[in-house]
């Protein structure tokens, strides 16, 4: 497999999307969909094919390109007009061009509602287009019963109906059309459920959704079950349908589509070329970045760039913010809401997802890259004066005010650093006291390292919150190396990170690499601590009862401890076991203790 092939599989994501595959001339030879892009473009290369085809396509690959879109319903229609677009070598080409199915309510007296696949400027209302047939079917289904939508093509001009031109027709007769043809709805009553229908076919169902509910408790109250559940089934299948794809708009667009971001060394604009309200390309590049160049400047240049490149010719341009770009004759569109703004919103998740893979190929190259990269961030998030190359995290452990221990963990380059952790059992606190018990530990810890020459932490990390960080810093003080290190606590509650001496938290996002960061280390701690916490109390618990043996010395005791790890499994053994451990003669005293801490006479049966 070509080198940059594979490192472009490690980072395409686990969307939905449409995939190109490009020949050594740079021509796209495939398009494909996937509800799943990883999975999907992984698998033409990680297995063999039986077809033949299959085969010869994957051999003439030589680069591949992806874009990710919102749902999979918005695959099928991105495909389709890649197809057409580009007629690649290796796929079915669209010889009917059919489209997909619209559903309008049309511009006329007593509008009809139907499906369609032709959009035609006459004032109707088009919503879609819908990747399935059936679930177009099933809802105008629906809207045709409980609105009793006419299906006939009279021409229901008032003048028509007052001269009375029409008769019923057997639509009425078994009520599916309130007869608007001879009178026997008024235009006004008839307009307001198309109001409804229109809501529904946005999205709000609320309307349609109390209507069926109504209509399925009054078949359970009949006991007509079936009939309640096949309405039941039909609801559900109006809940999922959507508004309308942002692939595919019904509204005439030709337009050009820019989004840009940018980092420390590049910018990248997205461009997303739009025929007839259909997506037609998407491509995104990457500029190095040369001098202090502003975002207005590159992204200008981008557009020059794109409509160059593919000839565009399109009188209208769609950006997230104006650009230093002048042509006559062009508009300049930042949307803030409605078709324009979801394309730009499409189109601006695919410059973010471009730039996050560039990232993350530059990182498999150089895994120290993203070590550095990670630190930077913390280290600006919690204003260090220095990368936190090595940071230490504390926790207290003292489980029902028994035991107390506490917990070291050590990460070096953001990775735990095992060797370095420390375990410590509290000797100057009685009973449970978090605030003195972490005095102790800060003091034995660094009071160690200052004597012993060793290196410090750039950032130390406190579990809890202001309460046990002071305790912390007082510790440091007393120590000599506070203002050397920089320390945090990090409150479990909210998540807040504490700074020495300032009572208000810091908030980061959810999604911040450095709260992930300090996460991680705070609950590496917690894990390393409460292991150690449990090892001791279980040792302890063994060790109490075995104390009270006569003749039973520390030797002894720790071979059981190590070999049977708990009393119930020492009562539950055979006696030979317990010979073959630690001797016939001290094996019979530990017998004896059992039988008689079991209060029973006669031994248990051996096996």
């Amino acid at each position: 497999m070509i080198q940059d092939i594979k490192n472009t599989l490690a980072v395409v994501p686990n969307k939905p999307g449409c995939y190109m595959f490009l020949d050594k001339e740079g021509t796209v030879i495939y398009v494909g969909k996937a509800k799943d892009l990883k999975r999907r473009v992984s698998s033409y290369f990680n297995k063999n094919h039986d077809n033949v085809k299959t085969r010869v396509l994957v051999k003439n690959i030589r680069n591949l390109k992806y874009v990710v879109v919102n749902s999979e319903e918005d695959t099928f229609l991105l495909e389709n007009n890649l197809i057409k677009e580009l007629q690649p070598r290796y796929n079915v080409l669209l010889k009917d061009d059919k489209s997909y199915p619209y559903i309008v309510v049309k511009n006329e007296y007593f509008p009809r509602v139907y499906k369609t696949r032709n959009v035609v400027k006459d004032g109707s209302k088009y919503f879609g287009p819908y990747t399935s047939v059936h679930a177009v079917d099933t809802l105008l289904e629906m809207l045709r019963k409980v609105y009793r939508i006419r299906t006939c093509r009279l021409n229901l001009t008032p003048e028509n109906i007052a001269a009375g031109k029409f008769n019923v027709c057997l639509q009425y007769h078994i009520k599916m059309c309130d007869a608007p043809c001879v009178g026997y709805i008024s235009l006004e009553e008839y307009n307001k459920n198309i109001e409804e229908v229109i809501e529904i076919l946005k999205g709000n169902i609320s309307i349609i959704e109390k209507k069926m509910l109504d209509k399925m408790l009054d078949l359970s109250a009949q006991l007509r079950f079936e009939e309640a559940n096949d309405i039941k089934e039909k609801l559900l299948q109006i809940k999922g349908f959507r508004e309308k794809s942002q692939v595919i708009s019904n509204i005439n667009y030709n337009i050009d589509i820019f989004s840009f971001d940018e980092d420390e060394k590049s910018a990248f604009v997205n461009y997303m070329h739009v025929v007839s309200g259909a997506i037609t390309q998407a491509y995104t590049f990457e500029y190095k970045k040369k001098l202090d160049e502003t975002r207005e400047e590159l992204l200008g240049m981008g557009i020059v760039e794109m409509r160059n490149r593919f000839s565009s010719e399109s009188k209208e341009i769609v950006v997230p913010f104006i650009p230093n770009f002048m042509q006559t004759g062009v508009d300049i569109t930042v949307p803030q809401r409605g078709d324009k703004k979801k394309l730009l919103d499409l189109s601006i998740k695919n410059v973010k997802q471009y730039k996050f893979d560039r990232l993350k190929k530059a990182e498999m190259l150089n895994p120290e890259q993203r070590v550095i990269r990670i630190l930077k961030k913390v280290q600006t998030d919690l204003n260090l004066k220095e990368l936190p190359f090595h940071i230490e995290c504390f926790d207290n452990s003292n489980i029902q005010g028994t035991n107390p221990v506490a917990a070291c963990v050590v990460f070096k380059k953001a990775k735990p650093s095992k060797a370095d952790y420390r375990h410590f059992n509290i000797k100057s606190v009685q009973g449970p006291d978090d605030y003195a018990s972490m005095a102790e530990i800060i003091h034995r810890r660094y009071s160690r390292v200052v004597n012993e020459g060793g290196k410090l932490p750039q950032l130390i990390v406190i579990d809890g919150g202001k309460g046990q960080l002071s305790t912390a810093v007082e510790t440091l003080q007393k120590i000599g190396i506070y203002g050397k290190v920089a320390v945090i606590g990090i409150a479990e509650k909210l998540e807040e990170i504490y700074f020495p001496k300032d009572p208000i938290p810091l908030y980061l996002d959810k999604n911040s690499e450095t709260l992930r960061l300090i996460q991680q280390i705070r609950d590496e701690a917690h894990r390393f601590g409460l292991k150690f916490h449990r090892q001791k109390r279980s040792k302890s618990q063994v060790k109490s009862e075995l104390d009270d043996i006569p003749g039973i010395g520390p030797a002894t005791k720790k071979k059981l401890v190590s070999y049977f790890k708990s009393i119930t499994r020492l009562k539950q053994t055979t006696k030979e076991e317990i010979v073959t451990l630690i001797g016939e003669s001290k094996g019979q005293i530990i017998w004896n203790w059992i039988n008689k801490d079991m209060n029973s006479p006669t031994p248990p049966p051996q096996e």
